[in-house]
């Protein structure tokens, strides 16, 4: 028996190196390891052994059948990478240097409005930056005058994650990050902090003409001595005018912002409807564009800075409305929907 298990080891290891697929090497494994295979063939010849050759020779069988299952898994993964190195042999290769062809895709409506205002606001000093999508509570609420039970936490449906942190309700997430990164330039140096930060937002929120669980944003600040009201008025009318390239017609009304105070709620004349009521503006005529204010003192403190000497202004544009404004885009739910022929119009805008 010892030497028809040896002749099984030395037949099966010749075998294994001439197979070359999974299904050649899965046949292999039933016809030596499987239930009618050739090592359980032999094993059934153990009864017909003396009491003293059975543990032996069930020892040497268990020694070949965890030989032979190393080899075949280390066939298995010789394979894989073989298949692999296949797939990436086949690819074609690609130019990343060549010039992209857009008339095979176009720029979403949201990224070129986006880009439209960070060239807008850059002509103007403002430098742009990036921020993450997953944010601390601290971040996106406490840091902003809003602490734990605050009411106002009740406006956002936050999504929470199962770590304690989450998916960022606002841009002003942005704010307390961005006051420490450059306090030291506007303190030591006297340069004015003037930033914007734009990036997607989660709402936990029924959806309808106007209103999309996710949504992009475009926040904004200036920080410096004597900053007001007027700064931030001219700021706004400034790149309106830019992006629609007519003048726009805007009103000013109090709204409820915990991190500016005053707050102010910034809407722009329906474009969809000239003002005249439709599901887009819900039949107002106007429609919410940009929730804006005086930064809190106690927003500045948080980010390091002295209310006492400096103030400044935010303001938070809503870059999904407006595209829907600059595109005649009539239903919000559009822009995440995928839709090619809603989508490919927009190849020309750039």
């Amino acid at each position: 028996m010892k030497e028809k298990l040896e002749a099984i080891r030395n037949k099966a290891e010749a075998e294994l190196k001439e197979l070359t697929s999974a299904e050649q090497l899965e046949n292999f494994r039933v016809q030596v390891l499987g239930k009618k295979g050739e090592l359980t063939s032999i094993l059934k010849m153990m009864g017909s052994l003396s009491a003293e050759e059975r543990p032996i020779m069930g020892q040497k069988a268990n020694e070949v059948r965890a030989f032979l299952e190393e080899k075949i898994t280390e066939k298995a993964n010789e394979l894989k990478q073989k298949e692999m190195q296949m797939e990436i042999d086949s690819m074609p290769i690609f130019d990343i240097s060549a010039p992209a062809d857009l008339s095979r895709g176009s720029y979403h409506p949201i990224t070129l409005v986006q880009r439209e205002c960070e060239r807008i606001f850059k002509s103007m000093g403002f430098t742009v930056e990036d921020y993450s999508e997953v944010v601390t509570d601290y971040e996106c609420f406490e840091s902003l005058n809003i602490p734990k039970h605050h009411p106002a936490r009740d406006m956002q449906d936050t999504y929470y994650l199962e770590n304690g942190q989450l998916l960022k309700s606002q841009t002003s997430a942005a704010q307390n990050a961005i006051y420490r990164k450059y306090k030291d330039a506007l303190v030591n140096d006297g340069v004015p902090i003037k930033a914007i930060f734009p990036g997607r937002c989660f709402r936990n929120e029924a959806t309808d003409a106007c209103h999309e669980n996710t949504f992009f944003q475009m926040e904004g600040v200036m920080v410096d001595k004597d900053i007001s009201i007027s700064n931030l008025i001219y700021f706004m009318k400034t790149m309106l005018s830019e992006v629609f390239q007519k003048d726009i017609k805007v009103r000013l009304r109090p709204g409820f912002f915990p991190f500016v105070e005053p707050g102010f709620e910034l809407d722009i004349s329906c474009l969809i409807c000239g003002g005249e009521g439709c599901p887009s503006c819900k039949h107002s005529g106007w429609l919410e564009l940009c929730p804006c204010g005086m930064i809190h003192p106690e927003v500045l403190k948080a980010g390091g800075i002295d209310p006492e000497e400096y103030t400044g202004f935010a303001f938070g544009l809503g870059l999904t409305r407006l595209a829907m404004m600059k595109y005649g885009i009539k239903d919000i739910r559009d822009l995440n929907s995928g839709k090619l022929s809603s989508l490919s119009q927009f190849t020309d805008d750039e």
